[in-house]
């Protein structure tokens, strides 16, 4: 394809700067999360095949729009699983105990990138009911980073960067800023920014170290932007720090220290006030406030100090509980006022890599599953994947009732909001 066709391809942002008028009029149920949710869909069988029987999840992503949401895989897959029209088709009708060898439902698009998936990130507003909209963005090893029709599971377009001898070189992170017009794409101590109209070659390149040899080194390897629109971006790197800039001059306001290994993940708080920074081999998810950045606020515990693996946490819509997940394969809930713990529950019998909430529905799913070594000599099968080690699952949470327009709203209404997926 060419640029051109490309262009007419890819997304319009100045159509959907606003949100969802359904999600706007749609108000968010406060979970309750002293009641242990239920697991209403499962996903492992299709995650292992016979070449590929160790094969185990890496994240997943709920789609903007609660439409469906994205995993990534050890096996260089992406896959995109559309939610029902409503749970009731599915709630309480599956039985993990019952039948552990079977999927709730096939994945709608598989997407296979040839090499390590790096990072995925989904256009902020992205609307089933707009099909331009539709894409995500992915960038694996030795590869460009690509855009993806999710839709379709073609791929839309491609965009470029290149090293010193002229040969392609991948981001390791990759995020679209708020107003959905351009990808920023961590380096190795660079940033380079992505036209989203403009696929090819062409970008702005940053450094993220100084004149003076200062400010911040190492591989880019996590970022995200402020959700109030305030035009900040905070960047992990391997280095073991966080690093706060201006999104449209990529100005270094300060630098994060404290944690133990490299920075895998970071997250805004809805308020855009704090930010939350975990890292590999590190057990703790530090809480900062960005408006006076000199001490961690307090430290949320996770079971993650012997894993390089990256681990995905996740605040809920309504911005007062964090989920985090770990080695021990339980998701644990802290409370973002206080920094306490709510509660647990166990999400699968392995390492929980991925957690995500649904934007708008009292829902949210959880990858898991690590790389496991089976020694040449040994033969021990206890090493290989069974049951819900590598698995995707979905998960339903009881709401608290609520009086919103001397209406009272009780747990058993969210049921009803499912027809919202029908016409987002």
């Amino acid at each position: 394809m060419g640029e051109e066709e490309h262009l007419s391809n890819s997304p319009n942002p100045d159509t959907e700067i606003t949100e969802n008028p359904s999600q706007q009029e749609y108000s968010w149920p406060a979970i309750r999360f002293d009641v242990p949710p239920q697991r209403t869909s499962h996903f492992s069988r299709q995650f292992r095949t016979a070449s590929n029987p160790n094969n185990f999840l890496k994240g997943v992503k709920w789609s903007p729009d609660g439409s469906c949401f994205l995993t990534s895989s050890e096996d260089n897959t992406l896959r995109s699983f559309a939610l029902p029209a409503s749970a009731n088709e599915y709630v309480n009708g599956f039985s993990i105990a019952a039948d552990a060898a079977a999927d709730s439902y096939a994945a709608s698009l598989v997407m296979n990138e040839g090499e390590s998936v790096y990072d995925f990130c989904w256009y902020p507003y992205m609307s089933a009911s707009d099909p331009i909209t539709c894409v995500f963005a992915s960038t694996a090893r030795d590869h460009p980073i690509h855009l993806w029709d999710a839709s379709s599971g073609q791929l839309r377009c491609t965009y470029r960067a290149y090293d010193a001898m002229d040969e392609i070189t991948a981001a390791f992170s990759i995020a679209f800023n708020p107003s959905g017009t351009k990808i920023f794409a961590g380096y190795n101590k660079l940033v380079r920014i992505f036209d989203l109209h403009r696929p090819g070659r062409d970008f702005e390149q940053h450094s993220t170290l100084q004149g003076n040899k200062e400010g911040q080194t190492g591989i880019m390897s996590a970022m995200a932007f402020s959700p109030t629109h305030n035009g900040m971006l905070a960047i992990g790197s391997y280095s073991k720090t966080t690093a706060i800039y201006r999104e449209d001059n990529m100005e270094l306001l300060y630098v994060l220290h404290g944690h133990e290994g490299g920075i895998t993940h970071v997250q805004f708080s809805k308020d855009g006030n704090y930010l939350y920074t975990g890292g590999r081999k590190d057990p703790y998810i530090f809480c900062w406030d960005i408006r006076k950045s000199v001490d961690v606020v307090y430290k949320l515990y996770r079971s993650s100090e012997h894993t390089n693996q990256r681990i995905l946490f996740d605040i809920e819509p309504l911005g007062r509980h964090l989920c985090t997940g770990g080695q021990d394969g339980f998701v644990h809930i802290y409370d973002l006022q206080t920094g306490q713990w709510v509660s647990s529950f166990q999400a699968a019998l392995d390492t929980v890599n991925g957690f995500s909430f649904h934007p708008f529905l009292p829902m949210a799913t959880s990858s898991s599953g690590h790389r496991r070594f089976l020694a040449p000599d040994d033969g021990n099968d206890e090493l290989h994947l069974s049951g819900d080690e590598n698995c995707a699952s979905v998960w339903s949470f009881s709401v608290a009732s609520m009086v919103e327009n001397d209406v009272e709203i009780d747990a058993d209404d969210h049921n009803n909001s499912q027809n919202l997926l029908q016409n987002p």
